[in-house]
């Protein structure tokens, strides 16, 4: 791309790539996505559930506000060693320079919560978090510098469901989350950085033959191509239909107003793995572009304060 062709954003804006996963439970996939890290020189946002940091011997420990002590809608570790895996992998990818955000712990959807019961699902996460290696009987395996990490480092947060609500944004300031990423907008946007918490909302793109916008998320394409059936004969058909639209909406932004592209994964292969194969492929082919950056919510959100305090 000729740099006088650039528009009036691109040609001072680098075009943001932010590549997300909620709950960041398999191992398996843990390991995957930190070797496509690797691969593609990115660097990803892992929204954690703190439920998968307890095994189903520690459930009792968790109450989600207005359910029974113990319940989770995506159940708890398998056992012990199950957690010092994902803990390994989480601090190996904190170090890496990998963002870890919260997911909450049960994910149950808290768009009627109040303030006061998202505060005491945010405490049981930081809960599970810092006592993560202690829970497992595993003290003298938790990393120098654990502790720190999960006091300061949780920065930004994700709704199971996408689900929010007037509770959620108020109890998200009282316990110092810098932003949000919860919310959905027609198409890219950029967010508002004057607001107390700001908020990234994760953009609708077109796809399919009908180029029909929905929300770049892969749970979002399982549904639309499948009816949330898992269908792997039809693998390869929804992997192109997919990359399609991934590469349409970058070509978009890196040919006009370079706002943001966000796009939502889950640490599940659906059909047969059609979302994880066209990330790789599409990752593989564009951050190593001149004037990419694929990149942590945390670290755009640093970009965007500073173009934002260089153009006021």
């Amino acid at each position: 791309m000729v740099a006088g062709s650039l528009p009036v954003f691109g040609a001072e804006r680098e075009q943001m790539i932010i590549v997300s996963f909620d709950g960041a439970h398999d191992n398996a996939l843990w390991a995957r996505s930190l070797a496509l890290a690797e691969k593609t020189k990115a660097k990803f946002t892992y929204f954690l559930g703190c439920t998968y940091l307890m095994s189903a011997d520690a459930a009792k420990t968790y109450h989600a506000p207005g359910e029974r002590r113990g319940k989770s809608n995506v159940g708890f570790a398998t056992d012990d060693d199950d957690v010092a895996e994902r803990l390994s992998h989480i601090w190996t990818g904190y170090k890496s320079g990998h963002e870890m955000g919260s997911h909450g712990c049960g994910h149950f959807d808290g768009g009627k919560w109040s303030a006061a019961q998202w505060s005491a699902e945010f405490d049981q996460f930081d809960a599970a978090l810092a006592n993560g290696w202690q829970a497992i009987g595993r003290s003298d395996d938790e990393p120098d510098g654990w502790q720190e990490f999960a006091r300061s480092s949780i920065k930004g947060f994700r709704a199971p469901y996408l689900s929010t609500g007037q509770g959620l944004f108020a109890a998200l300031a009282k316990h110092g989350f810098v932003y949000d990423a919860s919310t959905v907008s027609r198409g890219p946007v950029m967010p508002d950085l004057q607001q107390e918490t700001i908020r990234f909302s994760l953009p609708m793109i077109p796809e399919g033959p009908k180029n029909r916008h929905l929300i770049a998320m892969d749970y979002n394409l399982f549904v639309r191509h499948s009816d949330a059936e898992e269908t792997p004969e039809k693998k390869d058909q929804f992997t192109d239909r997919t990359l399609s639209a991934f590469r349409a909406a970058f070509k978009t932004q890196y040919d006009g107003d370079r706002l943001p592209l966000q796009m939502g994964f889950h640490f599940v292969e659906m059909n047969g793995g059609a979302y994880w194969d066209a990330l790789e492929t599409f990752l593989s082919e564009t951050c190593s572009l001149p004037e990419v950056a694929c990149i942590t919510y945390g670290d755009a959100l640093k970009r965007l304060k500073l173009e934002s305090d260089k153009a006021s």
